[in-house]
């Protein structure tokens, strides 16, 4: 039987639903809906666990830097990678214009409507340096197919037997070389593209987007050891991968609801307890704000809207 045949049921089910997700009031009020479960689910659960939110009350505020700090790296390492994906559609920005367009696309992508970061900076590219969406599509799945390789390896190593971890990553390289194979199939008009799978920039590629994976790994354990110091760094490594996996069905801001459900499932590969993930990830979110805070303030210094012209962008596009 062919792939086709056995996807085909498949695409029966999921173009209705693609359909009905692509209403912008049902993804909204789905977005909402959402946000608001996942806050009830937290005000409950620290309701019923009083002892918890005092805990997390006790916090050593220096933790709190720790982790502010360290998106510092993760912003440098973004804008390495998105460095990356434009060499393999042909292009290049200098090096200030592509940090204050990595800062500005993950201010929107946080505090704008239905992750729009993405959305803002394809629109960038396509208008202000002719970068073939599609082409910048592809080096994008490319990048996405990397780090969801790498985030299956740190869920599973070292928490299950290798050749389960071995299969697993196997899975994972062929769903994406799946989708990026169809994604390259219906191209259609392929003469235009100016994408090349340049053997050293994809290295880099893959370089990058294992150290984005480790970094995230390292917030993650500071976050956790935050708020149970008994948590060991394996752990963190496994529940860093499973939270990772969020991003790939993450509708609302930072893949709040999505990202602690994913860990709430994995349970039985990182064993990080329920309390520990909620207060972890208030961590999380309220240091990730402070930093997105303290970014927007360098945006707003350097007028990057002024300076990559962004204003009527989406017009244009």
């Amino acid at each position: 039987m062919s792939a086709r045949k056995v996807l085909a049921p498949l695409k029966r089910l999921l173009g209705p639903l693609r359909a009905l997700l692509g209403k912008p009031k049902v993804k909204n009020s789905l977005i909402v809906l959402i946000l608001l479960l996942t806050v009830a689910a937290f005000v409950q659960f620290f309701i019923q666990h009083p002892d918890y939110i005092h805990q997390l009350g006790r916090t050593n505020p220096w933790w709190i830097v720790a982790v502010v700090a360290l998106n510092i790296p993760m912003v440098i390492l973004l804008v390495f990678i998105y460095d990356a994906c434009l060499g393999l559609c042909g292009k290049r920005l200098a090096w200030k214009e592509n940090f204050l367009l990595t800062a500005y696309s993950s201010i929107v992508n946080f505090f704008g409507p239905l992750q729009s970061g993405p959305g803002v900076r394809a629109a960038y590219l396509k208008t202000r340096h002719q970068v073939r969406l599609r082409d910048y599509t592809l080096a994008t799945l490319i990048y996405y197919g990397l780090f969801a390789f790498f985030s299956a390896l740190f869920l599973l190593v070292g928490t299950r037997p290798w050749w389960q971890t071995a299969l697993a990553l196997l899975i994972v390289a062929g769903v994406s070389y799946f989708f990026i194979k169809t994604f390259i199939r219906r191209d259609n008009k392929p003469a235009d593209s100016q994408f090349h799978l340049h053997g050293d920039i994809l290295a880099r590629l893959v370089i990058l987007s294992f150290l984005q994976v480790l970094l995230t790994a390292v917030t993650y354990f500071v976050e956790l050891r935050a708020v149970n110091p008994h948590i060991g760094w394996s752990q963190a490594v496994s529940y860093s991968g499973a939270a990772n996996f969020a991003l790939f069905v993450s509708l609302t801001p930072d893949a709040i609801g999505f990202r602690e459900a994913f860990l709430l499932f994995s349970q039985h590969l990182h064993h990080v307890s329920t309390a520990n993930i909620l207060s972890a990830n208030i961590i999380d979110r309220g240091s990730y704000v402070i930093f997105l805070v303290l970014l927007f303030l360098v945006v707003l210094g350097t007028h990057a809207r002024d300076r990559l012209r962004l204003g009527g962008l989406t017009k244009r596009a």
